[in-house]
């Protein structure tokens, strides 16, 4: 008999809120065994739990306590409940995933229960999205589009102060701004930026995964990258633009027609079967050929390679797999970004992104917005 177990925090383990589909702020814990689901969740959140999940059986920490008691602490009372439920049931061991708390499994093995791990669980079943997935990432990533557009007109349109600093409405058009003004659009839309947004220009874009610091300035590139998540489904927007005020510089124009180009190789790649390795050699060596050299880990003053190419997507912004060197076969109603990008202190970074879906023919692009520089 294989029995799976997840536990956490559903708000935020999204393998877990995948089962519970209650996004519970207490300790839960989720049973899967011989077909039947069953649900560890606090006394407060069991009719919720049954009418939205798959749950078999609703149960709480209060109905499988030992003869010593629960614990005071919910987390610990819930691994005590846990193991209690195991036990009546007369199952000595257990598989969990990547995500298996140790407070569970420290208290089931202290019972004698065996935990098993298994790599796939908890994520190969997240990988294919079903259709109901692909419309919540259809509709997050239209609204991150929505908002992307205002904030690239926004930039391209600012005035330019004496010193080159953008200006907007009557003070200095900073990142921090930026990334506030977007986060107040989301927010208007039902989603929020609970890991933040990137609004980088040089030098502070030469990392790649710098936020942005300071004053933006005309004729520099800005790399904007919303990622939101809807609250009303737990699925993520993730789109990335580089917009220029005024003219960019020859280098920024040949840098963004390589990262272009780069991403429309990877596209073209990204198909049902394809190693996900592939995909991500098919961007690297049209840049490579373009003249930009490998710098991943280090950063440079002229523009470089420092990522891979894109990554999973769902109720998790970063999600298995990788579109990197190494990356295993791509499969049916998988969801990808694709985000190519050159990096350098001196004349700053340029990287354009799109979520796709992977199909049995050519892979299904959910963006709609323009590539270019210009956002006037």
């Amino acid at each position: 008999m294989s029995v799976k177990v997840f536990a956490g925090i559903a708000a935020r383990n999204p393998t877990l809120f995948r089962r519970t589909q209650v996004a519970l702020g207490d300790p839960a814990a989720w049973i899967e065994l011989d077909g039947r689901q069953i649900a560890l969740v606090r006394d407060l959140e069991m009719d919720r739990v049954r009418q939205r999940s798959a749950a078999t059986l609703v149960t709480c920490p209060a109905d499988n306590a030992p003869d010593s008691g629960l614990d005071a602490d919910r987390e610990t009372a819930t691994a005590q409940a846990l193991t209690q439920w195991l036990k009546k049931n007369g199952i000595g061991e257990v598989t969990g995933d990547r995500t298996f708390p140790f407070i569970f499994a420290w208290h089931l093995q202290q019972a004698g229960i065996s935990v098993r791990y298994d790599a796939e669980l908890g994520v190969l079943d997240r990988r294919s999205k079903q259709d109901f997935e692909i419309e919540a990432l259809t509709a997050a990533q239209s609204t991150t589009e929505s908002v992307m557009q205002m904030i690239c007109e926004m930039i391209a349109r600012a005035s330019v102060s004496a010193d080159g600093i953008l200006q907007h409405d009557g003070g200095r058009l900073t990142s921090e701004r930026v990334r506030s003004i977007a986060g107040v659009e989301f927010m208007k839309r039902g989603f929020s930026m609970s890991h933040g947004a990137i609004v980088a220009t040089a030098p502070h874009v030469a990392d790649c995964h710098h936020a942005g610091d300071g004053p933006l300035r005309t004729e520099i590139p800005v790399v904007v990258d919303l990622f939101p998540m809807d609250e009303s489904t737990r699925y993520w927007g993730d789109c990335t633009r580089t917009v220029v005020n005024g003219s960019p510089s020859d280098t920024v124009v040949a840098m963004h027609q390589a990262v272009v180009r780069a991403k429309a190789a990877a596209t073209q790649k990204l198909k049902l079967g394809t190693p996900a390795g592939d995909v991500h050699q098919a961007a690297e060596d049209v840049l490579v050929e373009s003249g930009y050299p490998l710098s991943r880990g280090t950063i440079t003053d002229h523009p470089s390679i420092q990522h891979g190419t894109g990554h999973g997507i769902g109720l998790d912004v970063h999600e298995p797999i990788l579109l990197d060197t190494g990356g295993g076969p791509v499969l049916k109603n998988e969801v990808f970004t694709i985000e190519p990008g050159l990096y350098g202190r001196n004349d700053g970074g340029v990287r354009v992104e799109d979520m796709l879906v992977v199909t049995d023919g050519d892979a299904l692009n959910l963006n709609r917005l323009h590539e270019g520089l210009d956002w006037k």
